[in-house]
């Protein structure tokens, strides 16, 4: 059995294997937008899941604007849905 981490999704703990990244764990929780638009609030998730198209943008601990498909999963990060255009804290 692999090592299992523990990360929070919009303030919910989930399970993570390690090497996913974010929008694994999105996806695989069923979960198709996590970002919504600057003025429409239009939702978006993955669509080129290579970096490129920033439509899967996310807030990883405290800091916005981090590409889902991108960034792997470290143990105990606060992962949550960005809603349009954010700044850092």
């Amino acid at each position: 059995m692999s090592e299992r981490l523990t990360a929070r999704i919009d303030g919910r703990e989930v399970a993570v294997t390690p090497g996913e990244t974010v929008a694994a764990v999105l996806l695989r929780q069923g979960r198709r937008s996590w970002r919504t638009t600057r003025g429409a609030g239009r939702p978006r998730g993955v669509f080129c899941g290579i970096g490129v198209c920033f439509d899967c943008l996310v807030v990883v601990n405290g800091v916005p604007d981090v590409r889902a498909c991108r960034r792997r999963v470290a143990d105990g990060d606060d992962i949550r849905v960005q809603h349009g255009a954010e700044l850092p804290r």
